[in-house]
């Protein structure tokens, strides 16, 4: 009986002695449905994960069996996505609204002023005060009003910001950036008046021959510039109180629409500090001291900051009727809108592009802005390993759609849905059918990075993925979709935010899907959106956001 009892401990040493040691690794996810996103679009139960990369996704008994680590988490059967990409966002901007009057979903030009009236009574003693040349000056900031939205859709004048601020300067702009409502004492600064031409690409509205308040688009510009600037310590504030917002949405890479060197320094030192965890895609503004640098010491890369693209603007936005179209406005006569620059701009820069390897990415609304941008692409040589990108592509007529091939069309379906309430009272029924068409510029062109174009939009990434396969808004509307031949489908939508908006920024090799070797970026959610009933989409929540490993979110 001893012998036989020796033989089995012998026979079971022997075994344990021969068995292969596993691997240690930082982190181990098991009991999961893992959607890699990889070529097989392939689903796993278990990831390891070592110095913040992938090592492995497979089944829960191999990863098991093979792996070994302090943190093993067993989620239970929870989904797991590789972290989602706003393709298109102005994160920078986003953090320093956090700072300003939120004038979003205002209902009326009365509700502007009572929020910017509690704003002003209930804001810090250094809100706007920020230090320039001239001295401390108080500037009253806000944005996020759509007239669109409002009973009275017509244009509010500056009258009652002159009565209730006559020695303040104040600057309102509208949600989308291209148009902006200013006072008085604003323009004044400015050295604006009556008979101030307007600048190229701009417009100051008059009325009766006075100034209504009302400048769009580079016009806009006449008044920032005498702003003072934000300063390092209020950059890095907004910065990181955008990425707090950003992480609870499980957003793990942000592509900056429009930076200036400064402020990418700014973000380089405090992602190096290991505050700022968040990845960026920095594109450069269309602007003189970005040239002087970048064009010279060309693209600047780190494992969190990518500095390889420089973002253009061709026109304005449809709201606003600064979009550049072919034929008139249906609800403006003789009024098409306009050029932000000259097209020998973009054309010049296009072939500097090319030249210095660096990426172009245009902001075009309308299908005029759209076919000069598409031609000085075509005119500079560029092609498809260029990858250079349309932003926004909201209205593009049948010609420049069919020879749309090599180009990435990089868009919001937010703004499909958000403006699909008057956009046939500019475009007219025809002309609104080749418009926010994501579908066919998928096929076209064989993949779309999507974004949110935040805070010209809402932050939520379950939102642009509702949009984009439902094409109703968060309220449910239309009933049956809006324009849904170019919806989209869930395993295309999620592509659209993950890999192919890795691969718009050049960096489908070390991120956008989960596979061996790539950044362990991914995130935990309490819902399925892949199976999940379309609507509950909008309720999920994000139990845990990833970046290289590590935890910078947790749901509390």
């Amino acid at each position: 009986m001893l012998k036989n009892v020796f033989i089995f401990i012998v026979a079971i040493s022997f075994f344990i002695s021969c068995s292969p040691e596993k691997q240690k690794v930082d982190l181990i996810i098991h009991n999961a449905v893992i959607y890699s996103v990889d070529s097989s679009f392939a689903i796993y139960e278990a990831m390891a994960i070592k110095e913040g990369k992938v090592v492995e996704v497979n089944s829960n008994d191999v990863i098991l069996n093979k792996y070994s680590s302090v943190n093993n988490n067993d989620l239970n059967g929870k989904a797991v996505f590789p972290g989602f990409i706003d393709a298109h966002c102005h994160f920078l901007g986003y953090g320093l609204g956090l700072q300003q009057v939120n004038l979003i979903g205002t209902r009326s030009f009365n509700d502007v002023i009572k929020r910017v009236v509690d704003f002003t009574n209930n804001k810090p003693a250094d809100h706007t005060k920020m230090p320039s040349s001239l001295g401390n000056e108080d500037w009253i900031i806000g944005r996020g009003w759509d007239q669109n939205d409002w009973e009275n859709k017509q244009y509010p004048n500056k009258n009652k910001l002159d009565s209730l601020f006559p020695e303040t300067p104040v600057m309102l702009t509208r949600i989308d950036g291209h148009a902006a409502l200013v006072n008085s004492e604003a323009l004044k600064r400015a050295g604006i008046t009556a008979n101030t031409k307007n600048s190229t690409g701009g417009q100051i509205e008059l009325a009766g021959g006075k100034l209504t308040g009302i400048l769009i688009d580079n016009a806009v510009d006449m008044v920032t510039s005498f702003i003072p600037k934000t300063g390092k310590e209020k950059l890095e504030n907004a910065l990181l109180n955008a990425q707090n917002n950003c992480l609870a949405m499980g957003l793990t890479t942000v592509d900056d629409a429009g930076l200036m060197k400064h402020e990418i320094d700014v973000i380089d030192g405090i992602q190096k500090s290991g505050k700022l965890k968040m990845r960026v895609y920095a594109m450069l503004s269309d602007s003189e001291p970005n040239y002087a640098y970048y064009l010279k010491h060309g693209i600047y890369k780190t494992d969190k900051l990518n500095v390889r693209s420089f973002k253009f603007y061709a026109d304005g936005a449809l709201g606003s009727r600064g979009a550049c179209l072919l034929n008139d406005y249906k609800d403006k006569q003789n009024w098409k809108g306009f050029l932000l620059s000259e097209q020998k701009h973009f054309e010049k820069y296009a072939k500097m592009m090319v030249e210095k390897g660096f990426q172009m990415n245009t902001h075009c609304i309308g299908d005029s802005a759209y076919k000069v941008i598409l031609t000085a692409y075509l005119k500079a040589g560029a092609t498809k390993k260029e990858r250079w990108r349309i932003e926004h592509a909201q209205v593009v007529s049948p010609r420049e759609m069919k020879i749309s091939d090599g180009i990435i069309p990089s868009v919001q379906p937010t703004h499909a849905t958000s403006d699909m309430y008057w956009a046939k009272d500019r475009l007219g029924e025809q002309r609104v059918k080749h418009a926010y068409a994501y579908k066919e510029l998928l096929t076209v062109c064989g993949l779309v990075a999507l974004g949110t174009d935040f805070p010209v939009e809402d932050i939520s990434p379950f939102k642009t993925f509702f949009a984009a396969v439902a094409r109703q808004d968060s309220k449910g509307f239309p009933k049956e979709g809006f324009q849904t031949e170019n919806a989209l489908t869930r395993e295309e939508t999620l592509k659209g935010m993950t890999i192919w908006a890795a691969y718009s920024n050049f960096e489908e090799n070390e991120k956008g899907s989960l596979e061996k070797g790539k950044f362990a970026d991914f995130i935990i959610l309490d819902n399925d959106i892949m199976k999940c009933k379309l609507e509950e989409v909008l309720k999920t929540k994000v139990l845990s956001t990833y970046i290289n490993g590590e935890k910078v979110f947790e749901l509390k």
